[in-house]
């Protein structure tokens, strides 16, 4: 048992590195031996939620993972690879910088990017777009836009310069997100399936071999710190944040995709959570090996530094390799000719042990068996009463509206959720590479060529909090058929997705139950949609002052179009094209396509009602849409979604500069009708004279559909509803954006 007198400083200590006492007395029985503070600092980041998932990593093994495009088991390596046919693999992953950029915007979503395509290039891969999630709190605070505008500009600055384009995502806004944005990134790359790079280290006698950056006190306690719990007032965090120079980064990419192809090394890994701790011990255990670091080689950037903060700097732009002493003197010529630092740290041995040397001195000794196996907790959360409550909330008594249907419908263009966000994606550079078909604003997926081939990748991000809330389960589910209907859309098959889970702590009741949940959700769609969970991230912890946000699954999804020039974007082509509802026979959307959605939100400030999704009916859509696509019946596709069908409709027509007269007569609720956010729905456009092909495939595909009007000039019609001019939709539609980042008033004053 510890001795008293020396509880209340090593509470403190452990408190520091986000390890709990039961865990602390765990680590002395694996030792047989109090530990001392560098091999602390090393449990409490490998023990880490980032490095860890000690409370997720039983839940992530009920997500499937077999397909046989497969090259690289989930969570073996750095990402997910994707056999996508003529010798060619596609790496992707999504990751969460969360916590960093609450606290250093600019920095934290900067390094956010920088860490993801490192990811990627761990593998070989050669990184060929990003994508990002993002969620912020109301525009109508400053402290909000300072945020977001941090954001951006970290993701554009650092994207732009080591030239990958940024091709899509999403940004959402929620009173839930105010004080704990959520920054998740998605980098997408390219590999021959024969140059695929592994991380282990397995061979004794070969040496480690860092390259890159020197490293600093910035990142320190990244991993077990920042990302390890939520966010208190007067908490010192920004020494925390990791610092990036993206000028090196794009060096050290084409350093060590030569090496990678060279065919030189046994291992490449990157050093991101956890800096070296991590890299040396993830690759060493996973190589069935040890390794002995001799920390005084490592080249500093400060004087001074501790083997503590050696072992736990985050310093951006630095990458481990695993190198045999015959092929040193290569690596290093190369290495020289790049510009980038290489340096000789230590070697792999064959005892299972980690030994860390500093001047000499074994500051550390830790069995590897003991250091990458943190506890697992079992999460007991059970459904809180007041979701109950929320869930059986009869939607049909919600307040009348203070607008007109014409005004709804042009305060809903302008939201800050649907309105065109144009201002954001214009910063980053999307065409770099030229690969780029579908770019941001054009379609319900990015879409790029795969150089040397006929065909093209397509790429989503979607996520939903306030479905997540109301419902967890429907809420992982949600957000895997959006994704997935995103790239239908296109014309892409979806092969696999990515997965990055941001939640509160979930050491509390309602948190563990939508984790658990969600989980759940996700299992299901991806079951019911044959899709492999492939690689991803939880993110826990997000909450500020003791408030978590709004539980947010959000799924990065990949999807293959064989021939790339028939790829379809979401806007309206041709006057005189009949418009087509996919999905639902009748488009009066039942009460629940209002639950959760963006009209009650904003009118009445309501979260409230029970969504729901049927998993085998989006099955059926993404089938029927898939063939439509193939046999070249339509023109445009674009998934409903936020703001429901009548946003869907509008986004058609503003985008393709064409306009939209319906024969919709809704029956019952207008609202429900026009503004529910009922999933499985696709809307399409096609000459007349292809309705019979399309009747017969939706015959054939079991999918029920509904002609709901034309393409059109200059009117936007909704007879007995909407009547307005297609330039006043496209005004509110294109400027929403700028005008609530000014606006001081609620903007929820408008409906």
């Amino acid at each position: 048992m510890l001795k008293q007198q020396i509880m209340k400083p090593l509470i403190n200590l452990l408190d520091l590195v986000a390890l709990t006492k039961t865990e602390y007395v765990e680590i002395v029985n694996r030792l047989g031996r109090e530990p001392n503070d560098v091999e602390l600092g090393m449990f409490g980041s490998m023990w880490s939620e980032h490095c860890g998932y000690k409370h997720s990593k039983q839940l992530l093994q009920l997500l499937p993972s077999e397909s046989p495009r497969l090259l690289a088991k989930p969570g073996a390596e750095n990402a997910g690879a994707i056999d996508i046919g003529d010798g060619l693999a596609v790496v992707f992953k999504i990751e969460s910088h969360n916590h960093p950029s609450a606290v250093e915007p600019n920095e934290g979503a900067a390094t956010g990017v920088g860490g993801i395509v490192r990811d990627i290039l761990a593998m070989g891969a050669r990184p060929i777009a990003l994508l990002n999630s993002l969620r912020f709190g109301p525009l109508t605070k400053n402290r909000n836009r300072y945020l977001m505008n941090g954001v951006v500009s970290g993701i554009s600055s650092y994207g732009n310069c080591i030239g990958v384009p940024n091709v899509g995502g999403e940004i959402i806004f929620g009173e839930t997100y105010g004080e704990n944005p959520l920054v998740n990134a998605l980098c997408v790359g390219i590999v021959k399936t024969d140059c695929i790079v592994k991380s282990a280290a397995r061979t004794p006698g070969n040496f480690l071999v860092l390259v890159g950056a020197e490293t600093g006190r910035d990142g320190i306690h990244g991993a077990s710190g920042l990302a390890s719990r939520g966010f208190q007032e007067n908490q010192k965090q920004r020494p925390a944040v990791q610092v990036g120079n993206p000028f090196l980064e794009k060096i050290l990419i084409e350093a060590c995709l030569e090496t990678a192809h060279s065919g030189l090394i046994e291992g490449m890994q990157d050093l991101g959570a956890a800096g070296l701790t991590s890299s040396v011990v993830e690759s060493a255990f996973g190589g069935g090996s040890g390794f002995r670091l001799d920390i005084s080689k490592i080249p500093l950037r400060e004087e001074g530094m501790t083997p503590y903060e050696v072992m736990l700097s985050e310093s951006q732009e630095r990458m481990l390799l695993i190198v045999s002493p015959d092929k040193l003197k290569s690596i290093q010529e190369i290495m020289q000719r790049w510009d980038t630092p290489c340096t000789v740290i230590g070697e792999v041995t064959n005892d299972q042990t980690g030994h860390v040397i500093y001047q000499d001195k074994e500051v550390a000794t830790i069995p590897l068996k003991a250091l990458a196996n943190p506890p697992l907790y079992e999460l007991e959360g059970t459904i809180p009463p007041e979701l109950t409550k929320l869930q059986s909330y009869d939607l049909t008594n919600s307040p009348p509206y203070k607008a007109t249907p014409n005004e709804l419908l042009l305060n809903l263009l302008g939201s800050p959720n649907i309105t065109s966000k144009k201002s954001v994606y214009r910063q980053y550079d999307h065409q770099v590479q030229i690969n780029t078909l579908v770019g941001p604003g054009e379609g319900d997926a990015a879409v790029l060529r795969v150089k040397g081939t006929n065909k093209a990748l397509a790429i989503s991000t979607d996520g939903n909090g306030r479905v997540s809330y109301l419902d967890p389960f429907i809420g992982g589910a949600f957000a895997v058929a959006e994704a997935c209907r995103n790239l239908v859309c296109t014309g892409a098959e979806p092969l696999a997705i990515t997965n990055c889970l941001n939640f509160g702590n979930p050491e509390k009741n309602d948190v563990a139950y939508q984790l658990k949940e969600s989980v759940r959700g996700i299992v299901a769609a991806c079951t019911a949609l044959a899709l492999p969970v492939v690689s991803g991230n939880v993110s826990l912890y997000n909450e500020s002052n003791g408030q978590p946000i709004y539980p947010t699954p959000v799924i990065g999804a990949l999807g293959l179009l064989e021939d790339a020039s028939h790829s379809l974007t979401s806007a309206f082509k041709k006057i005189g094209d009949v418009v087509v509802l996919l999905g639902k026979a009748s488009i009066d959307a039942e009460e629940a396509g209002l639950a959760g959605s963006e009209i009650l939100d904003l009118a009445h400030k309501l979260v409230a009602g029970s969504p729901t999704i049927d998993l085998d009916l989006e099955a059926r859509v993404q089938k029927c849409c898939l063939k439509i696509i193939h046999a070249q019946l339509i023109h445009s596709a674009h998934d409903c979604s936020e703001g429901g069908l009548a946003i869907t409709l509008a986004e058609s027509a503003i985008q393709g500069d064409f306009g939209f007269k319906g024969t919709i007569q809704p029956q019952g609720r207008w609202d429900a009708a026009l503004y529910g956010e009922s999933p499985s729905r696709i809307i399409i456009s096609l000459p007349k004279t292809n309705i019979h092909e399309l009747d017969s495939i939706c015959k054939e595909t079991q999918v029920p559909y509904t002609v709901i009007g034309t393409v059109q000039k200059d009117q936007f019609i909704i007879p007995g509803l909407i009547d307005l001019e297609m330039s006043t939709l496209r005004d509110a539609w294109d400027n929403g954006f700028e005008d609530i980042s000014r606006e001081q008033n609620s903007f929820h004053n408008k409906f």
